[in-house]
Parts: structure tokens; C-alpha cells; sequence
């Protein structure tokens, strides 16, 4: 008899009779790759280019119904279960070494209600696929700035970009869903219709199921927005910093601005001489009239004695994808992050000193500007607690060399300690990384309970734990919810 050797949720090692793999196969409307097949090996293949692990199968889902023949096959075997939908996360969970891998790359559409603002989108899109159809009709909702990440997962995590102090964060415009639970049984959610889990949705990560389809509500922006770069060297560094946080402290809600230190990339708009220097840029988008997002930004050229800036009308679209190059896929990458509620002399001076001893030219400190609409949602009103979270740091630490993976985890280390003193409560899941499952408690604060019950009554095995894992409650914090 033929067997698969497979991964269990306890980690066990167990074996599966081909014949069974087979049967299962015929379910999957994309088929089921095994290592070997033709299409494995890119399939397993994620964003961060040190997750290098191979699943026992990928089921290549198209439809609802393949979502749940996964999620039953995985429940009947025990099997450790992971899902891609962009394999964007920097913990690389879309993938499990002997796992079963739900892959839902093939599931892309998305569709744009123009008349009544509402986009529909599948759990495979990324945020190109999601903004290219939105601006045909003029239309958007806040979501990442990197076109290659995946909107289900950003969504989940909570999700924040360009118009996030204008509309809120992405679960804030989240207004319906499509989930398949543990027990293989499909949801449909909203405000309206099984608001506990609905609410979960928003920012408590892949924890409760597998969304198959998003319902978004949209805003008009652009086509073209004010947006650019402006660059200072790293020698008006404590100026800058400083007069940039003064400035986010009163910026309309339109505006966004935030902070990038690292060494300049070959930007064309940069001398060559400034390339490979130590830099702080200043990244921006005002999302509403550009003859208003002139006047608003205009301070930012005053902030210092820039070496240079490129700032102008630009389409919103394609602002979405500008830092691409600097985020492709397969580098290796190891990020760690705080929430700071204020940002003060004594931290800006740690992240500008951490910048320059920068192990790699890959390697940066964004501080993403926050606060506005997203401050105003209520703490409880969604999973997702950070709502005091005015700056979020990303120590990003990227590189392409494996002999450069202790050095690089070192900085990134070294410069989180540091600032945590000045740091708020709690984190963004969608920045954590594989070792730091003992924040996730922190990161979801007062609201962490309540995720715990409805984690006990909608997967109560915790089938779903290839994420920022949230542990199924005793029964007694069900009662209540």
C-alpha cells in the first residue's frame, strides 16, 4: 500500500494512502501538487526568501466548495493546514514543512459595484489586481503600499496605508464576508448577520477560517493624487525627524507622510552621488485635491536642505506599486515593529542611530504615520486594538545572503529592545514574525478574550494555527459572547 508521510497538528509525523490523496485530488478544481509534480516547487514558494519549506501537498482551490474539501481532508487527518492567499507575511505562514497548503493564488477576481461603491474580491487578489479595477471608476479603499501583497491577508491582519488617516483602516471598510470555518460549513457575514464573527474578521488574522470572498465599501480618490519623495541626507537627520513629527502632529487627515531611514537606492531623481548614503526620505500621499495636496505637503520641503524630491500630480495606482523594486519577492527578510502612541526626542535619536549602523543596504527603519479616521473607531469596535497607534516603527531588516542572517536579525533585535521603552502597548500582527508569538496577546489587548471564546466556538481545535495563533478559551469565557 502507498503512502504520503504528512505533518499533523501536534507535529507528529503520520502517513496518508495515496488512494486517499487521489480521491481528494478529484475535489480540488486546480488539482493537488505533491513534491515533484510539475508546479510545486514555485507554488511553495513565498515572499520572504528565507521560508524555505516544503508542504506534503497544495491544494490549488478555485471555488468555495475546494476551500471546504481541504478543510474537511485536513480535519479528518489531523493534518497541520497552512493558506496562501499573496504568501505575503513576513512569518511566512501561508507554508507548513509536511502541511497541507490551501492555496488560493488562482482565486483573483475581483469586481467593482461603481453605483453602489462596493468592491467584491477574492481571497487571492493583491493589491494591483484590487486598485486596477477600483480606479476605472475612480474608486479605492485603504489598503498596503506594495502591489504584490495580498489583500485577504492584509485585511485580516487589520491593514493600513496612504488613505488611512482619510478612511480608516481596511477592516474599517469591510463590510461583508464569505468564510469557510473548521467544520467545513460556509458563512456568509456582516454587521447583520453573525456580527462575532464578523467582528473577529477584522484584524484577529487567519485565526477563524478561510475568507473566500471580501465585500468592501470604496471612496473616491484620484485618478491622480499629490504624492512623491522628498530626500534629505542623513547629516539633518535630528532636524528632520523632529520637524517631520511636529508636522504629523497637526497634518490634515488627507495626508499622510511617512518616514524612511535607510541608505539611498538608485532612485533617477537622486544624484549619484548620494546613492548608496545614508538618507532619510520622506514618502507622501495627500488623497485629496492635488492643487490641495501641493499646499499641505509643502512643509516637507522646508524641513531641511533636501538633496533632492520628486513630488507632483501622480495616479494613485501607480504610487501603489513605486516601491515594488524595493520589495520584490525573494530577498530574505526578518522585520520587527512597535506602536507609539507619541514619538519623542529620545526614540527618534535611537531609530536615526540604529539607521546608521544599518548591517545592509537592503536593510531600513520605516515609522508609518497613523492616527486620523483610524483613531476615531473605537477600541472594541473591531478585533484589531491598536487604535492609539499614531506611528507604527517596521525595523526591516532585508538581505540576500544567508551567511548575513545572524548579523541582520542581530540589528533588528538590538534596535527593537532598545526602543520598546518608548514604545506604547501592543503590535501589528501583520508585522509580526515567527518568533514572536508571545505578543500576540499584547498586540490585541483588551479585545484578546473575547477572540479566545469565539476561537473556541468556531475552531475549537485550532485547525487554523499556522498564523499569530489566538488559543481556543476555556469554555467558561464562552458564556456571554
Amino acid at each position: 500500500m502507498q503512502t504520503l508521510s504528512y505533518t499533523t497538528l501536534d507535529r507528529d509525523t503520520r502517513q496518508v494512502r495515496l488512494s486517499e490523496v487521489d480521491a481528494f485530488a478529484l475535489k480540488i478544481s486546480g488539482g493537488v501538487l505533491r513534491d515533484g509534480d510539475p508546479g510545486f516547487e514555485e507554488a511553495r514558494r513565498i515572499w520572504n526568501g528565507s521560508v524555505d519549506r516544503r508542504p506534503a501537498l497544495i491544494a490549488r482551490c478555485l471555488a468555495d466548495s475546494d476551500v471546504q474539501s481541504a478543510v474537511k481532508f485536513a480535519a479528518v487527518h489531523h493534518m497541520l493546514l497552512s493558506v496562501r492567499g499573496g504568501g505575503h507575511h513576513i512569518a511566512g505562514n501561508a507554508v507548513a514543512d509536511g502541511g497541507l497548503m490551501v492555496d488560493l493564488s488562482g482565486m483573483r477576481a475581483v469586481r467593482i459595484d461603481a453605483a453602489k461603491r462596493l468592491a467584491h474580491v477574492e481571497p487571492g487578489a493583491l493589491l494591483a489586481d484590487f486598485d486596477r479595477e477600483a480606479q476605472a471608476y475612480g474608486l479605492a479603499t485603504p489598503l498596503g503600499i506594495n502591489s504584490t501583497t495580498g489583500v485577504a491577508g492584509l485585511t485580516l491582519g487589520g491593514g493600513f496605508g496612504w488613505l488611512t488617516r482619510r478612511h480608516g483602516m481596511t477592516i474599517d471598510n469591510l463590510v461583508g464576508a464569505t468564510i469557510v470555518t473548521a467544520d467545513g460549513a460556509v458563512h456568509s457575514v456582516s454587521a447583520a448577520s453573525e456580527p462575532d464573527l464578523f467582528w473577529a474578521l477584522r484584524g484577529g488574522g487567519g485565526n477563524f477560517g478561510i475568507v473566500t470572498r471580501f465585500e468592501f465599501k470604496m471612496h473616491p480618490v484620484g485618478p491622480e493624487v499629490w504624492a512623491g519623495l522628498v530626500v534629505y541626507p542623513m547629516a539633518q537627520a535630528r532636524q528632520v525627524m523632529r520637524a517631520w513629527r511636529d508636522f504629523t502632529m497637526s497634518a490634515p487627515d488627507e495626508l499622510s507622510v511617512w518616514a524612511v531611514l535607510r541608505k539611498a537606492p538608485p532612485l533617477p531623481f537622486l544624484p549619484q552621488s548620494a546613492h548608496g548614503t545614508d538618507v532619510v526620505i520622506f514618502a507622501l500621499v495627500h488623497s485629496g485635491h492635488v492643487e490641495a495636496g501641493e499646499r499641505a505637503a509643502a512643509p516637507v520641503l522646508k524641513f531641511g536642505d533636501p538633496i533632492a524630491s520628486a513630488l507632483g500630480p501622480t495616479p494613485y495606482a501607480a504610487f501603489q506599486s513605486a516601491f515594488d523594486p524595493l520589495l520584490a519577492p525573494g530577498a530574505r527578510n526578518y522585520w520587527k515593529s512597535n506602536n507609539f502612541s507619541a514619538m519623542g526626542d529620545e526614540a527618534l535619536d535611537l531609530l536615526i542611530a540604529a539607521a546608521v549602523r544599518s548591517p545592509g543596504p537592503q536593510c531600513e527603519i520605516f515609522v508609518v504615520h497613523l492616527g486620523g479616521a483610524m483613531a476615531r473607531v473605537k477600541t472594541d469596535a473591531t478585533a484589531y486594538a491598536g487604535r492609539d497607534a499614531r506611528y507604527v516603527v517596521n525595523l526591516h531588516g532585508r538581505w540576500s545572503e544567508a551567511s548575513d542572517d545572524a548579523s541582520v536579525r542581530a540589528w533588528a533585535r538590538r534596535t527593537f529592545e532598545e526602543s520598546t521603552q518608548y514604545a506604547s502597548a501592543g503590535g501589528y500582527v501583520n508585522f509580526l514574525t515567527e518568533d514572536e508569538g508571545e505578543r500576540v496577546m499584547a498586540s490585541y489587548g483588551p479585545n484578546y478574550p473575547r477572540l479566545r471564546a469565539l476561537k473556541r466556538r468556531y475552531d475549537p481545535g485550532n485547525l487554523f494555527r499556522m498564523n499569530l495563533n489566538i488559543t481556543p478559551a476555556a469554555a467558561l469565557l464562552l458564556e456571554g459572547v
